[in-house]
């Protein structure tokens, strides 16, 4: 079997836990029939994750570096990596062990019998907290209710793509990308794995409370015009309040204008506020849109090389994209 598997992986200060990461890829491409390439992206860590994965890629031709100028965020770290990537499928996997290797055969399966995506979806999450649990699960059920798109509960980044879609993937320009929706966006013949999402090998969660808001954002924002209509409705609705309560007030001659007056300002600036703030992220993302700036920019690249009678030619793509 001649099939290569690219597999994904972005890294940000990953150094206590990224040799284990290795040796346990390594290890497990090793027992399988089909050729490996494990693309680690580095999004700018700040630590020794960089020269620790220097150090298996000059031992190991499977390994291969992107490195970021600067940190650009774990979205745009997954779209640099597949638009490296050369597999006939490519996979999708955080640098913690979070997602066990041993379920790359099961997408691969799943893959073989037709399917062009294939995605994990979890039935247990170890070492999070009951709150990071309970938020995760009610921002998939928001999503869906808001959503243009089918997006499967309970799933993360961590799928197995077909050359194909990843093609089509490529294609999207979107500056702050959430790649699980955009998956769900192309279409293609889908399907899930079930897999327990063990706890982190070491190290420390890179997803905390303000870039999980932020990832929510990204993608309700994405793919759903629900909360510009929820905007108009919350503008009607104090106005409308305002001026029946104003109306029974006057009538029965039971108010005190100063803390009723007061009462309905604060309201209706609070909503103001709220619909102001949803459009800006709406402008936003019109605005990085319009300023068209590169997505990410690479400053170096190893292990792209053709390796020929000792000789090496470099044949990586410096895209800034």
């Amino acid at each position: 079997m001649n099939q290569l598997i690219s597999i994904v992986l972005p890294v940000f200060n990953e150094e206590a836990g990224i040799q284990v990461t290795i040796d346990t890829l390594l290890n497990y491409i090793e027992q399988q029939e089909e050729r490996y390439e494990l693309i680690f992206v580095d999004d700018g860590s700040k630590d020794k994750s960089v020269p620790i994965i220097k150090r298996a890629l000059a031992q190991n031709n499977s390994i291969k570096l992107v490195e970021f100028s600067r940190n650009f965020g774990h979205q745009i770290a997954i779209t640099a990596g597949l638009n490296y990537a050369k597999g006939d499928a490519v996979v999708v996997m955080d640098a913690d062990l979070q997602d066990p290797p041993e379920v790359i055969p099961q997408m691969i399966e799943k893959w073989h019998e037709g399917y062009e995506i294939v995605y994990g979806k979890r039935m247990q999450r170890d070492g999070e907290t009951i709150f990071k649990k309970f938020t995760a699960k009610m921002f998939y059920r928001t999503f869906r209710k808001l959503a243009t798109i089918d997006m499967p509960l309970d799933t993360g980044d961590f799928r197995l793509m077909d050359r194909k879609a990843v093609n089509q993937l490529m294609k999207l320009h979107e500056k702050d990308p959430f790649v699980r929706g955009q998956v769900t966006w192309i279409g293609f013949k889908q399907t899930s794995v079930k897999y327990h999402r063990q706890e982190r090998i070491a190290g420390e969660t890179k997803y905390p409370l303000s870039k999980m808001i932020k990832l929510a954002l990204d993608g309700i924002t994405s793919f759903s015009m629900k909360p510009l209509q929820f905007v108009n409705i919350f503008s009607v609705v104090p106005l409308a309040s305002s001026v029946f309560y104003l109306g029974y007030l006057i009538a029965s001659r039971n108010y005190n204008a100063a803390s009723v007056g007061v009462t309905i300002l604060l309201f209706s600036l609070g909503l103001l506020m709220l619909s102001i703030g949803i459009l800006g992220s709406y402008l936003g993302r019109v605005l990085d849109q319009v300023n068209d700036r590169p997505r990410y920019i690479v400053s170096k690249t190893e292990g792209f090389e053709e390796r020929n009678n000792g000789i090496h030619k470099f044949n990586a793509r410096q895209i800034n994209n």
